[in-house]
């Protein structure tokens, strides 16, 4: 260690706050420091889209930890602070106050930043992406009944916002580039049971279309399609995903590619930092390749397996991806990497709902997910997940026979 015995975090998000968290419970006496650029203390966020824009919850709600913890497990929390520069050389980071602050160990979860569409008029009031409270808060102040509101993107976050709209009383429209909704995300069935809920609620969807400008003098009053259409509207979301944080890491010497590169121990070139969350690009152990995850259990599991590793632990990231999205009455569940999969086959579970089950070229199962009611569906991806862990191959048929237990399929031939 070095003659500072202090453990940094960059980043006042769900990952950085779980990693100070851990790092205190399992051992650390020394000091920690938390540092994070919105004026909040940490929160979670999957929230904002939903509860908080439909007015259910506040942003004050999903605070993961209140002041009296920080206080009570001595971690100095420094929010609204910009760190400008990293020092590998001399341990040390820079804030935009010209603050020094000097670390044994750093860790890097600086989050991710939303996609703006760059077209004329972006900069215009009115024209929103969702990544913090103050943008849900924003976006829940325009959300009224009668309020016309246009969404860029179909994704989960794009449709996130639209039922929470609708939910408002808004009249919504979604506007995609792609042919159909979710198209890396989720098979197609599975965006078409989706978008069809969606329609059935009131949204109107246009696919295959992409926006030239956003028309208006002060604020946006318009969106203007490519095929000359002038959509009218009273705000505009843009949820066309998000690009990970990496300026502070580029800066100092560390490897990109698609977000801050790790090993699987989470750790960078430098031994003494360490990366986490949506902005890093690791390496998972179990499907022996580099990936980025942008979800909450990625969140949480990094969070404690780079504490460990900062503590001098050994541990890998090995476990299995999980995430979850609520439209209306439904849920989808997605388990593991089901993108990785050559092949699906479908179980029908309950009146309504299933889970599609993604198979290697070798059998092995490597995704799944589950659309319908969270209690159908939400076993079997829970038994899903355990599968996946243990690289089992699966005979397809089985996965299909819904008379069929997926818990006895754990002890078929492992790869």
């Amino acid at each position: 260690m070095s003659r500072v015995e202090r453990m940094v975090i960059v980043g006042g998000g769900q990952c950085g706050a779980r990693a100070a968290h851990a790092l205190r419970a399992n051992g650390w006496g020394g000091e920690i420091t938390l540092i994070g650029n919105e004026r909040a203390l940490p929160y979670e966020r999957p929230p904002l889209s939903k509860s908080v824009l439909t007015r259910q919850s506040t942003t004050t709600d999903c605070s993961l930890y209140g002041e009296p913890f920080y206080k009570d497990q001595c971690i100095e929390t420094r929010t609204g602070a910009n760190v400008v520069a990293l020092d590998r050389l001399r341990k040390t980071i820079r804030l935009g106050d010209d603050q020094t602050v000097g670390f044994s160990k750093l860790l890097l979860a600086t989050g991710a930043t939303p996609r703006m569409l760059r077209v004329p008029g972006c900069t215009l009031d009115g024209v929103h992406t969702l990544r913090t409270e103050l943008d849900a808060e924003a976006i829940s102040r325009t959300l009224a009944t009668g309020k016309r509101i246009a969404i860029i993107g179909a994704g989960f976050i794009g449709l996130e916002v639209a039922a929470s709209a609708i939910a408002r009383g808004c009249e919504v429209l979604v506007l995609e580039a792609a042919p159909r909704a979710l198209m890396r995300a989720v098979p197609r069935p599975v965006a078409e049971r989706i978008v069809t809920l969606h329609r059935s609620m009131g949204v109107d969807f246009r696919f295959g279309t992409g926006t030239v400008r956003f028309v208006g003098d002060r604020a946006v009053r318009g969106v203007e399609l490519k095929d000359g259409e002038l959509i009218t509207c009273d705000a505009v979301v843009v949820g066309i995903g998000v690009t990970p944080n990496t300026a502070l890491a580029a800066e100092a010497g560390l490897d990109i590619s698609d977000g801050i590169v790790v090993d699987a121990h989470l750790r960078t070139k430098d031994e003494s930092i360490f990366a986490a969350g949506d902005a890093c690009s690791f390496h998972h152990a179990l499907f022996k390749q580099h990936m980025r995850l942008e979800c909450w259990k990625n969140a949480n599991d990094h969070a404690r397996i780079a504490a460990l590793n900062m503590l001098g632990h050994h541990e890998t990231v090995r476990d299995v991806p999980w995430f979850w999205s609520d439209h209306y009455d439904i849920t989808v569940q997605i388990a593991g990497v089901p993108s990785l999969g050559t092949s699906t086959v479908m179980r029908e579970i309950g009146q309504s709902s299933c889970i599609y089950f993604a198979l290697s070229a070798d059998g092995v199962l490597v995704g799944a997910s589950g659309v319908g009611s969270l209690g159908d569906i939400a076993k079997d991806i829970r038994v899903a997940q355990e599968l996946i862990a243990k690289q089992l191959r699966v005979p397809p048929v089985a996965l299909m026979d819904r008379t069929v237990k997926l818990r006895s399929l754990l002890v078929e031939e492992k790869l």
